[in-house]
């Protein structure tokens, strides 16, 4: 399973956003670059990067994400406010590992899938769920998608992945129930990397068990070190123990 350290990134500072409110960023005084290349250091092999103002449409912190994907020599998924093909291919030209498309695929899902067969392995799906459906917009607008049927209507496509939010659980501030992130890991037969269920490492050892979860995003718990990452990239590492198959 592999971890993927991230930053947020605001008005050039990293970030957490508090229950996914874009106006209320929980400000992290740590340097994006040097952070990036710590992770990297610990022995991270991939770095997931949001850029939060490029979400909100309010500007973009593009000159801080290529130096990090400079600095960090390690793979970055990037995420936050692709809207166009022009901008996730320049970004794939400047060098980021996977771009991850949200809101796009709501709104232009045949753009997705055509752009994952010119760039295989390098497009990334986001599904963040709340209240049984597929919310856009940065969790500001409920669309009319079950997230089973949504993520099936991209079975096809050649993604690198499916990153899968449960808004309900990451809202509710608690030990996030894995019930939603494993049944829609469970109805695909891209990979799952589950988003805002660590808080700890022993959450990352229970995400070993869920079928088909390919890798976990960890970013607040990492600034706030509730988490070690080189301890969170050793337990994903380890071999799952045997689970006894009761009929």
């Amino acid at each position: 399973m592999i971890i993927y350290p991230t930053l947020e990134l605001h008005a050039g500072k990293v970030v957490s956003l508090t229950r996914g409110r874009l106006e209320e960023p929980v400000i992290w005084h740590v340097d994006p670059v040097e952070t990036a290349r710590g992770y990297a250091a610990a022995g991270a092999e991939w770095l997931h990067v949001t850029d939060v103002d490029a979400l909100a449409g309010t500007g973009d912190n593009a000159e801080l994400i290529e130096q990090i994907i400079r600095a960090a020599g390690i793979p970055v998924q990037l995420g936050g406010g692709f809207r166009s093909r022009e901008t996730i291919e320049r970004w794939i030209d400047t060098g980021a590992g996977r771009i991850v498309a949200g809101t796009l695929a709501a709104h232009d899902p045949d753009l997705v899938r055509e752009l994952a067969k010119w760039h295989p392995d390098q497009m990334v799906l986001a599904v963040d769920v709340f209240e049984g459906s597929v919310m856009t917009e940065g969790w500001r607008s409920k669309s009319a998608f079950d997230p089973e049927t949504y993520i099936g209507a991209f079975d096809d496509a050649p993604l690198a992945g499916i990153i899968v939010t449960d808004i309900d659980a990451d809202i509710a501030d608690a030990d996030a129930s894995l019930a939603v992130i494993s049944g829609l890991a469970a109805a695909t037969r891209h990979p799952v990397i589950a988003r805002g269920t660590v808080r700890s490492v022993d959450d990352v050892a229970r995400l070993k068990y869920v079928q088909n979860i390919a890798g976990t995003l960890i970013g607040r718990a990492l600034l706030s070190k509730d988490v070690d990452l080189a301890e969170a990239l050793a337990v994903a590492a380890s071999d799952a123990e045997p689970v006894a198959d009761f009929i």
